[in-house]
Parts: C-alpha cells; structure tokens; sequence
C-alpha cells in the first residue's frame, strides 16, 4: 500500500499552555488510542516521561502515578505544568502511522505544527525542547537552525532566516520512550538542566 493511500490521523489533544510558560515541551505524536491510559500527553504507561517529571519534581518515579486505576493523576500533572510553566504539545499536527504503530521510526508527518500560532501564546517562553531525534528535526526545519545534539541546545540566534523574530533556545532532549536504552533517573538528569536554565527549579 502506497503512503498516500494509509489513513490520515490528526493531534487528538489541544495545546496545554500555562499562562506563563517559560519552556515549551514537544514530542512527535501521542500514540493510538489503545494505549492512553488518559487523554493526555504522555499517556502510555510505559513512556517515561512522567516518571522523569515525578524524580525530578517530587524525588519519587511513582509520585504522578496511581497505582489503584492503573492511570497518572491528570489533575496533580496539570497542577504541576501550570505551577512551573510547563507547555506541551508535539510537532506532528497530521501524520501517517506507515506500520500502525507508535514508533517515530515509521511515522511520516504529512503537517508539521503551527509553531508560530503556539509561540504567539506564549510570551514568556525560553526554550523550546523537543523528546527525541524526529522532534528535533522537525522543529530544526520549522526554525531554520540546525538540529541539536542530544542533551545540548542551540539559539535563534543560529537561525539561518529567523521566521519568528523573537529569541529563544532549542533544546534537544533523550526521548521518554521506553524504547530508549537510558535509566528514567538518567533522563531525568538531562530535563532538570533544562529546567534549571530556564529558572523553574534551582
């Protein structure tokens, strides 16, 4: 079967952005329906990234967790992201899944998202980092800089024709999924330096 002839999916969730957003949290796409354990970002069980908010934010992997509907605490998450600043959204607004699955690997983004729309809302942002190496080219493509390494960042300064005209760092951090051989511990190493340079923790 030809790409073209695959389904076309659309982001199932709005933007979450705080009112004052600092930094702007982008993955690539959520994964199917059958695998949300909420209508939210990150909702797989075995993507880590909320486990990475929970070490980070609360000392304690299983703190977003409730072990008792096997689901995370959407209310405590969006208290959390709203508190510190924290936007999420992903850089595929419509994609096609080429094996029907999650995996970045075998997903062709037919739309990239509307940075520009996302920026203008937030007036405050430093940094816009991006789970893993698709996100990253996306958004490398979006703001005409050249795609960060792992764990490092570069600047609209190093834009080539900046289409936002505004400044703010690119940060390129490991990806939360599972299927990253990295320690959730370790990972979340690499976002609380992010945090820290953009002032939400010490």
């Amino acid at each position: 079967m030809a790409n073209e002839e695959l389904p076309l999916e659309y982001h199932p969730f709005p933007p979450f952005i705080p009112e004052n957003a600092k930094v702007l949290i982008m993955g690539t796409f959520p994964p199917g329906p059958h695998r949300w354990s909420m209508e939210f970002y990150y909702p797989n069980r075995t993507n880590d990234f909320w486990k990475v908010m929970g070490i980070i934010f609360y000392n304690d992997p299983e703190a977003l967790y409730d072990k008792e509907t096997a689901s995370f605490k959407l209310d405590e998450i969006k208290k959390l992201l709203n508190d510190k600043g924290i936007a999420l959204h992903d850089t595929g607004h419509a994609v096609r899944r080429l094996q029907g699955n999650a995996s970045d690997k075998f997903l062709d983004i037919v739309e990239p998202v509307d940075l520009g729309a996302l920026l203008d809302k937030m007036p405050d942002l430093r940094a816009v980092a991006t789970t893993g190496e698709k996100a990253a080219g996306v958004i490398a493509e979006l703001t005409h800089t050249p795609a960060p390494k792992m764990g490092a960042h570069v600047s609209m300064a190093d834009s080539t024709d900046n289409p936002f005209d505004r400044q703010f760092e690119i940060w390129r951090m490991p990806s939360t999924s599972r299927a990253y051989p990295l320690a959730p511990a370790k990972k979340a190493a690499y976002y609380a330096e992010l945090f820290r340079s953009v002032g939400i923790i010490d």
